[in-house]
């Protein structure tokens, strides 16, 4: 069984600072949505009816611009065969939302033997984690190529055209098969990562002092003025006018 070290929740939150845990967190988000952010630049998107789980010692955050709210577990020894974070969406029926909140209540609950109970609810939901992996809701070959760009695109040298030509699929194929499934094709799925990552980095120019260019190297961009125009073209405004925005913004939330 997988022994539960820790069970939180928070209400409506904007960010969590940085920080690493000793042992597996699994965080199922119960409202609005937010982005993981990895010490290696690797951020991880996520939406309400989504769950998280990021291995022990890897430094994260967790930011949103419009807010999050969840339930949060420390497992110290689920059977996951993976060593990198990863991400599920529970099911039609909310079968994972119901052992966390049945987790979460039991772990409040003062009953007789409740940690048999709670430890049998963590293997549970460390199960429906392997499985919903497992039955991912992209097919195989877009599954692959998103992979491909999440690892890769803060990589000023990663080609991404390159990356779909070396996949073992046709390239028009893959391309159209991407946009079915995600609705944006491989190019706009890249340039939102980039953005998110880019945005992220701007909103901390208070307190790391970062140039645009360092900024646009750390978000896959060698030209820094190529950077700011797809910055504007995204975001309606340049990254010096952005960051110069958030240091005046005062409805902008405290780090919780």
């Amino acid at each position: 069984m997988s022994a539960v070290y820790f069970v939180g929740e928070l209400a409506k939150t904007f960010e969590i600072q940085w920080h690493t845990h000793s042992y597996w967190e699994l965080v199922y988000c119960t409202g609005g949505g937010g982005t993981f952010e990895f010490e290696s630049g690797i951020l991880l998107p996520y939406q309400r009816g989504e769950a998280v789980a990021i291995p022990p010692g890897l430094r994260h955050t967790n930011r949103s611009q419009e807010g999050f709210s969840n339930i949060h577990i420390q497992l110290t020894d689920p059977p996951f065969p993976y060593r990198q974070a990863f991400l599920v969406a529970d099911n039609s029926e909310g079968h994972l939302y119901a052992a966390f909140s049945q987790l979460r209540f039991y772990e409040q609950a003062d009953i007789e033997n409740g940690e048999l109970i709670r430890s049998s609810l963590g293997s549970l939901i460390a199960s429906y984690m392997v499985v919903y992996h497992g039955s991912t809701r992209f097919s195989q070959p877009v599954e692959k190529l998103r992979s491909t760009i999440i690892w890769n695109y803060a990589d000023p040298g990663f080609a991404l055209d390159e990356a779909i030509r070396t996949l073992p699929f046709h390239y028009d194929y893959l391309r159209k098969r991407f946009k079915k499934e995600t609705g944006v094709t491989p190019l706009e799925y890249m340039i939102r990562l980039r953005m998110k990552k880019a945005e992220s980095m701007l909103a901390e120019m208070h307190t790391i002092e970062f140039s645009v260019a360092e900024v646009a190297a750390l978000c896959g961009y060698e030209n820094p003025l190529y950077f700011s125009r797809v910055f504007k073209k995204h975001f309606g405004v340049s990254p010096s006018a952005y960051t110069g925005r958030q240091e005046g913004d005062a409805s902008v939330p405290e780090p919780v």
